[in-house]
């Protein structure tokens, strides 16, 4: 996929399949990601689908994926792992 860059208009990435977490908002505010020809991955907005995308290399969002499967991140959320899950998949 020549001409592929960060900022484009996802409208012109042409026939891709987009993908979001079946955890997503079912409002539909979520992010959705779709596998490129040459195997990079776009991102973007689902609130606006025509607008612009962020391109990644696949090894940068596996990285990013296992650091947050890890927790890594649950300091940003202001929390810690075991907190931010209680209760998920717990019925009341």
């Amino acid at each position: 996929m020549t001409g592929v860059h960060n900022g484009m208009s996802a409208s012109l990435l042409g026939d891709v399949a987009w993908h979001k977490s079946r955890h997503s908002n079912p409002n539909g505010n979520c992010v959705e990601i779709a596998r490129l020809a040459d195997g990079r991955v776009a991102v973007r907005n689902s609130r606006h689908p025509a607008g612009p995308v962020l391109v990644y290399r696949r090894e940068d969002v596996l990285a990013f994926v296992e650091s947050t499967k890890a927790g890594d991140f649950d300091d940003l959320l202001g929390g810690r792992r075991d907190r931010l899950h209680e209760g998920v998949g717990r019925v009341s």
